[in-house]
């Protein structure tokens, strides 16, 4: 692989020389919006799905963006073709810009990142134990910069021996810190939590999915206990199957068939 590089605004610069002034709003107060995708042989998977949530973010933190839709998606094919990374993750940052008395929203910086990715099918055999933890986040519905209370709670996590954490509140599940949550009822409904989350695009995929029950609704601590099986899904995990909560096992403790299949038609659905 040769030299890497990346985008700032207009420009391409090498990775290792890609950076912004301190006095930038997302150093200064944390304040800027992202997202993320794949590239699968050099062909980015979802990508329109991913400029509208990341158009909306920006539209909702009042980030003015310099480039137009067609000129942000010209620069990220021609990233990709300068990198020739066939299978990797890009990452679009749209921060606070440079702000004089460092808190007022400044022009906004682009930068646009990429880095070798692959999928490890390994880790949907094994499934995740997570632990929950009482917190709703700022502005839920938009990709912020903001994981403080992810990264505050990672000696949380590894003290229980959990892979990630699981947030609820007021008696309602929401989400993981960088993941959409699903429970399989005895049933075979599939529900996922409606509202106070993050809506992310492998979750918008499952919910299309027109021979299936899936469901937005209101989750709650209750339906967790006669829950049949439990996945999380996001554009790094595809869907990975949850076994245990909180120290509950769900359903059998082992992928249950409908998770199985998701998964399958998921992964299918990325790779065309």
């Amino acid at each position: 692989m040769g030299e890497i590089y990346s985008v700032i605004n207009h420009d391409f610069v090498l990775k290792n020389d890609a950076s912004v002034l301190i006095s930038d709003l997302s150093i200064q107060r944390g304040y800027g919006i992202f997202d993320f995708f794949r590239t699968i042989n050099n062909e980015p998977v979802f990508l329109e799905d991913h400029l509208d949530r990341f158009f909306y973010s920006a539209s909702q933190m009042f980030l003015d963006i310099d480039l137009n839709r067609s000129e942000i998606k010209q620069l990220i094919h021609q990233l990709i073709e300068k990198n020739n990374i066939a299978d990797s993750g890009m990452r679009i940052t749209l921060t606070g810009g440079y702000s004089e008395d460092g808190y007022s929203i400044g022009k906004p910086n682009l930068l646009i990142t990429q880095s070798a990715f692959t999928f490890n099918p390994e880790i949907f055999d094994k499934g995740i134990k997570l632990i929950m933890f009482d917190h709703q986040r700022q502005l839920p519905s938009v990709k912020t910069i903001d994981y403080l209370m992810a990264i505050h709670l990672q000696p949380f996590i590894k003290s229980h021996n959990a892979d990630d954490v699981l947030y609820y509140h007021e008696n309602e599940i929401t989400e993981c810190p960088r993941s959409n949550f699903f429970i399989v009822t005895q049933k075979d409904v599939v529900l996922t939590p409606s509202k106070n989350i993050l809506k992310g695009i492998t979750r918008k995929k499952i919910l299309g999915l027109s021979d299936l029950d899936v469901r937005e609704t209101n989750v709650t601590l209750e339906d967790l206990k006669t829950a049949k099986e439990a996945f999380i899904t996001s554009t790094t995990k595809n869907v990975l199957p949850v076994f245990e909560i909180d120290g509950i096992t769900i359903g059998n403790g082992k992928t249950g068939s409908i998770t199985s299949g998701i998964y399958q038609r998921i992964c299918k659905i990325k790779e065309r």
